[in-house]
């Protein structure tokens, strides 16, 4: 058999010296040269239509993400939230979730712009969840010692130190 998938089948009759020959052709399901360039200009012509349809989908799994994250944030956040703080987002998710439902032919454009909506009425509740409006506690030190040491003073320390080496 050669490279072409061609098999040439030789047969001798040893008693009368006839001999004969046959060529198998696997051609059989085989895709013809004709076929083979429609099916790559089909290609090309759908390349276009292809990445805005892989776009859209993107957009829409960006959009389904954001708003099972701040389903999650919200049901993590403890006392940071206060109840109609989180039945705002909960409420704002919901109501995306359901867009979503009933718009699954929407174009990319209208994802990313639900998503920004989405963002715009949960941001500020993320920012006040993830201590945003919290303050740290005032002085450098968690006791409220600003100094450093109590005495204020200098202590020397007879034991071993340790030494930076590079």
């Amino acid at each position: 058999m050669d490279a072409n998938g061609i098999l040439n089948v030789s047969a001798k009759e040893n008693s009368t010296g006839r001999s004969k020959n046959i060529v198998i052709k696997n051609d059989r399901g085989r895709l013809s040269q004709a076929e083979i360039d429609r099916m790559l200009s089909e290609a090309e012509r759908y390349k276009e239509e292809d990445e805005k349809q892989r776009q859209r989908v993107a957009a829409r799994n960006q959009l389904e993400s954001y708003i099972f994250s701040v389903k999650q944030a919200v049901e993590d956040a403890g006392d940071k939230l206060s109840e109609q703080d989180k039945g705002t987002a909960r409420s704002a998710c919901e109501d995306a979730l359901k867009w979503l439902d009933n718009n699954t032919l929407a174009d990319q454009e209208e994802y990313e712009h639900k998503l920004k909506d989405l963002q715009r009425a949960c941001s500020p509740l993320m920012t006040k969840m993830h201590g945003g409006g919290a303050g740290g506690q005032p002085g450098g030190m968690p006791g409220g010692m600003p100094g450093g040491m109590p005495g204020g003073g200098y202590q020397r320390n007879d034991g071993p130190t340790v030494e930076e080496v590079d």
